[in-house]
C-alpha cells in the first residue's frame, strides 16, 4: 500500500496539525500518511513554527483582502510542487470556494467541534457551553460547497460534565480532537 500525501491547512495554533504530523512520524499514521506541506493563510500562525520544528515545509499566503477563489488559485499553484492526495483542514478559518472543492472533490477533510447535523459554523465549543450541554460530539467530515454539510466520516463524543467555563470545555474538546482526528484518518486511509 502506498502512502497518502497530505497538505494540512491551518490559520492558528496548529494543535491538530501537530498531532497529525507526530502520528505520521511515530504513531497510528506512520505507515499510512506523510504530511508533505502545511499551508497557512495567516503569516502569524503559531503552527508554522511548529511544522518547521517537525521538519515539514510551509506555504504561507495571506488571505486577507483577497477573494476566496483568487487566494485558492495561488495556494493550488504552490501545492502542485507536493503531489498532494488530500487536504486536511485543521483549524483553517476560511471557507473554501467551489473552485478548490471541485479540484479536490471528496479529498478535503475537516474536523468540527460539534455534531454537524445539529450545529454548523464557528464557535462550536461556545455553543456547547452556552447551552450547558453535558456532552458534545466531534465530527470529522468531508468538505463540500456548504458550511459543515459534507458527509460524516467519523464522530466521537466528548463528556463535558464538570466543565465550569468555556476554557474547560475547549480544553476537554481539543484533547479529544488531537487524538481522534488521527484515529479517523487512520481508519479512512487504511481502507484506501
Amino acid at each position: 500500500m502506498s502512502k497518502v500525501y497530505l497538505a494540512i491547512f491551518i490559520s492558528g495554533r496548529g494543535t491538530n496539525m501537530e498531532a497529525i504530523i507526530k502520528n505520521t512520524i511515530s504513531g497510528n499514521l506512520k505507515d499510512i500518511c506523510n504530511v508533505a506541506v502545511v499551508a497557512s493563510n495567516n503569516p502569524d500562525a503559531a503552527g508554522i513554527a511548529i511544522a518547521a520544528s517537525l521538519g515539514i515545509p510551509s506555504i504561507v499566503i495571506e488571505s486577507r483582502n483577497k477573494a476566496r477563489e483568487d487566494y485558492e488559485v495561488e495556494v493550488l499553484e504552490e501545492l502542485k510542487k507536493y503531489s498532494i492526495d488530500y487536504i486536511i483542514l485543521a483549524g483553517f478559518n476560511r471557507i473554501l470556494s467551489p473552485y478548490i472543492v471541485s479540484k479536490f472533490r471528496s479529498r478535503i477533510i475537516n474536523i468540527h467541534p460539534a455534531d454537524t447535523r445539529v450545529f454548523k459554523g464557528l464557535h462550536g465549543y461556545e455553543w456547547a457551553f452556552q447551552n450547558q450541554l453535558p456532552r458534545t460530539t466531534i465530527t470529522v467530515h468531508y468538505v463540500d460547497e456548504g458550511m459543515d454539510t459534507g458527509a460524516i466520516i467519523a464522530q466521537k463524543e466528548v463528556d463535558l460534565q464538570g466543565c465550569h467555563n468555556l476554557a474547560e470545555v475547549t480544553e476537554r474538546g481539543l484533547k479529544v480532537e488531537n487524538s481522534f482526528f488521527s484515529e479517523a484518518l487512520a481508519s479512512l486511509f487504511s481502507n484506501c
